[in-house]
């Protein structure tokens, strides 16, 4: 008797399947493409707030700590997207211009026009989500400024070495006063990152809040000040032969 044919309807869409992942992971569908996640993945945040300011970068390789407070820095640096889980699965990682150049303008209206336009889904969805993000910002925090204490700390010592030890370098000094200006910039532009997400939390709470009231308005109200109150507690001063007191746009 002969043997009937298997269908191979699966075995191709199994093809198929596996081909498409496989141009994922590579970039496509917007996933961050694999040449983009590596240790160092972060290091452009130095680079790019000294060169906005008109800075040379540091040449020296990253430490843990300066590696470390890239990776946290960019959570805060990368605007808040306010759109569901699913829709973030492919990723959309992106170098951002730093705040200090001329042509970046904050739209503290853009975070809560996405949040309400967002199709399917109800209003208290979106104000779930409001105080999910703002309390996923509570939550990265602590282990931002502590790192940076540890690095602006460290800094602080770097700096105090160049003054004692006298074989130093010229291309070796330069390296090290970029690097400790560097750090200073990065912790700054997440200053200022805070300050800009806690103004597009509220413009989007009060634009909720005319929409449809609702009781969920004064945990996300609370969430919002909770957060602004632990921006308001940051005292960090850079070291002397770091930048101080860069001013940037509103």
């Amino acid at each position: 008797m002969p043997r009937r044919a298997q269908p191979i309807f699966p075995a191709l869409i199994l093809l198929l399947a596996g081909a498409a992942l496989a141009g994922c992971s590579g970039g496509d569908f917007g996933r961050t493409r694999a040449d983009f996640r590596n240790d160092d993945m972060h290091r452009w945040l130095g680079t790019e707030a000294t060169n906005s300011i008109g800075m040379k970068s540091s040449q020296f390789q990253l430490t843990e700590h300066e590696r470390q407070l890239r990776d946290l820095a960019y959570q805060f640096i990368e605007p808040p997207l306010s759109r569901p889980a699913w829709k973030s699965v492919f990723g959309d990682y992106q170098k951002l211009p730093a705040p200090w150049r001329q042509n970046v303008v904050f739209d503290r209206t853009a975070y809560g026009r996405n949040l309400i336009d967002e199709p399917h889904r109800s209003f208290a969805s979106r104000y779930s989500l409001l105080v999910d993000d703002v309390r996923d910002d509570i939550t990265r925090f602590e282990p931002f400024f502590a790192i940076a204490a540890q690095v602006l700390e460290l800094d602080c010592r770097r700096s105090a070495s160049l003054r004692v030890i006298a074989d130093v370098s010229p291309r070796e000094r330069a390296d090290a006063v970029a690097r400790i200006e560097e750090n200073a910039l990065i912790v700054q532009w997440v200053q200022q990152a805070l300050q800009r997400r806690i103004a597009s939390y509220r413009w989007a709470l009060e634009r909720l809040v005319i929409q449809a009231p609702d009781g969920m308005a004064a945990d996300a109200e609370r969430q919002i000040n909770e957060l602004a109150r632990l921006a308001g507690t940051v005292q960090l001063s850079a070291c002397q032969g770091a930048v101080a007191g860069v001013v940037t746009k509103g």
